[in-house]
Parts: C-alpha cells; sequence; structure tokens
C-alpha cells in the first residue's frame, strides 16, 4: 500500500496540471495554437534556468557519472536505429516514417520525466539527472533532424544541425551551470532566488501547456499507428531498457534518471519540428504527443509501482 501510495502522488499531480490545461482550452482560456509560442518562451527562459540551477547548487563531482551518461546515450541510439528499421520495414507511407520513428525514441524527458524524479526523490539533489538531460537531449534533437530528413528525402547538413544543438538553450543552461561550478563562480544571493524562481515555473507551465494542447480528433483515422507508437514508447522499451539498467545496479537518483529519459512521452517539441520542417504527417505527429501523453499517465503509475516495490529507488 505505501508502494501504491507513493506512485500515486508522484503521478496525480503532474496528471492534474494536464487536466486544468485542457480545462482551460475547452473553456476557450487559451488556444491550441497559442501553445508553440507560449512553450518557446519556456524552452528559452525558465527551462534553462531550471537546468542551471539543479547543477549550479550541487556536488558537481557526484552530479558526473560516467556509467549513467554511457548507459543513456547508448540507449537512444539503440531506440534509434530500432526505430529506423522497424518503420523502413514496416511502414509504407512515407509521410508517416520519419513521424512515427520520432514518436517512439525521443522522448519528454525535461517536462515530464524531471518531474517524476523531483517527486520520488524530495530533498536530494537531481544534479546527476539535469547532466543526463546535458547529454540525451542534444542526442534527441541531432538523430530527429536526421532521421526527418532522411525519410523526406532531404540531405542532412551535419555541421548546420551541431551548430543548432549547441545553440539549444537547454544546453547553455547546463553549460553554463557546469562552468560555474567548475570556476566556483557564485551569484548573488539576489540573482541566485531570480534563477531558482524562474526555474520553479518551467515544470508546471509546461505541463499546463502540455495539457492545453491535448486533442483526441485522430484516435479514429491513426489507430494502428498510435497503440502500435504507444506500446513501444511507453511499455515494451522502458521494459527492455529499465530492466537492463535495474540488472546492471543503477540505483537512486540514477535509475530515476533513466526513468525519465526512457519511460516518458513523446516530446511535444517533436511536433514542432515536423510542422516546421513539413517533412511529415503534422496531424499524427500532434496525436502522437498527445496519446502518448495520456497514457503515461497510467504507465508511469506502472514502472514506479513495479520498481519501487523492487527496491531498485
Amino acid at each position: 500500500m505505501e508502494n501504491f501510495l507513493l506512485s500515486v502522488n508522484a503521478v496525480l499531480p503532474m496528471f492534474l496540471v494536464l487536466a486544468a490545461g485542457y480545462v482551460a482550452q475547452q473553456a476557450g482560456l487559451v488556444s491550441r495554437d497559442e501553445v508553440p509560442r507560449i512553450n518557446g518562451v519556456a524552452f528559452r527562459i525558465f527551462l534553462p534556468c531550471l537546468l542551471f540551477y539543479n547543477i549550479y547548487s550541487s556536488d558537481l563531482h557526484s552530479a558526473v557519472r560516467p556509467k549513467l551518461l554511457v548507459f543513456g546515450a547508448c540507449g537512444v541510439l539503440l531506440v534509434f536505429a530500432a526505430a529506423v528499421f522497424c518503420v523502413s520495414r514496416f511502414v509504407p507511407q512515407q509521410e508517416r516514417k520519419g513521424v512515427i520513428a520520432q514518436g517512439v525514441f525521443r522522448s519528454n524527458f525535461v517536462i515530464m520525466g524531471l518531474p517524476i524524479a523531483q517527486a520520488l526523490v524530495k530533498g536530494e539533489s537531481l544534479a546527476a539527472v539535469a547532466v543526463l538531460i546535458a547529454v540525451v537531449v542534444p542526442l534527441f534533437n541531432f538523430l530527429s533532424v536526421v532521421i526527418l530528413e532522411r525519410f523526406r528525402g532531404g540531405r542532412v547538413k551535419t555541421g548546420k544541425v551541431l551548430l543548432e544543438v549547441a545553440k539549444n538553450p537547454l544546453i547553455i543552461g547546463s553549460v553554463l551551470g557546469i562552468l560555474f561550478q567548475l570556476r566556483r563562480i557564485r551569484l548573488p544571493a539576489v540573482a541566485e532566488k531570480a534563477v531558482s524562481d524562474l526555474g520553479s515555473i518551467a515544470t508546471p507551465l509546461q505541463l499546463f501547456l502540455l495539457g492545453v494542447f491535448f486533442r483526441f480528433s485522430g484516435l479514429k483515422r491513426y489507430t494502428r499507428p498510435l497503440f502500435a507508437v504507444t506500446f513501444v514508447k511507453l511499455f515494451l522499451t522502458p521494459g527492455l531498457l529499465l530492466g537492463t539498467a535495474a540488472a546492471l545496479g543503477f540505483r537512486g537518483v540514477e535509475f530515476l534518471g533513466l526513468l525519465g529519459a526512457f519511460a516518458s512521452p513523446t516530446a511535444i517539441n517533436s511536433f514542432t519540428m515536423v510542422q516546421q520542417m513539413k517533412c511529415g504527417d503534422e496531424e499524427l505527429a500532434g496525436d502522437i504527443v498527445v496519446i502518448t501523453s495520456a497514457v503515461s499517465m497510467f504507465s508511469f503509475f506502472v514502472w514506479i509501482y513495479l520498481f519501487k516495490s523492487l527496491g531498485i529507488f
């Protein structure tokens, strides 16, 4: 019962914030079309502050864990390779291949994975998770461009993609946090409080926006691909990778970082990228985000309850 209540308490607040966003959308207080613009503000200001502060306020030596970083990066590459192979063979519609592959391997790590870790390790440093994000997020971004360009017949300009990754606000925030730690630079108390407050806005705001983004109109049209992506994304991939991580001895905060990386739903930015690059079925991309996010409320509960019962964290 204790593990059950812990799992409920970790997932239920996220669900309620998502539900608030959906209700606000249905009431006409905010529209789905406004999400990309507001999300852009959070992506450029609030989330970088959150990652910066998590690293800045921690012990960097304990935050950088090579085994965790290597496993996280290898896991992303493995899922990416499997997704490319499977969609190449089993998805006949060209405009859906890149969208489905991206939906399978790209996670909403920062928006949904980080809050789960925060809820389950209250009082402990999440710097190791923040550093893992600094490694995994660039991989997600780079591989997403590669896969979308490939399936629309375009040419990937590696230098340009790497430059865009380097300019990613999340990467900049993480790198600045590491530099401040290495150089032992301390902000004035007033500035520290401001950065901390800005970072605290990130998670609830982006969860709320995800609720605003919800729309279920594509359920009938895309039933089979939505079912396949959701099953692979939220059950098959976490089962294989998290089971392996547990067997290799990952525990505590490290394991929760991997839970966030591999059990989170598809990133909302995956829809934005398809829309901006005009390289696939935009409606399917949006519906993948919506359905995986909705079902993740149940799947997160399952994985938290299971691994907590096994004493993994």
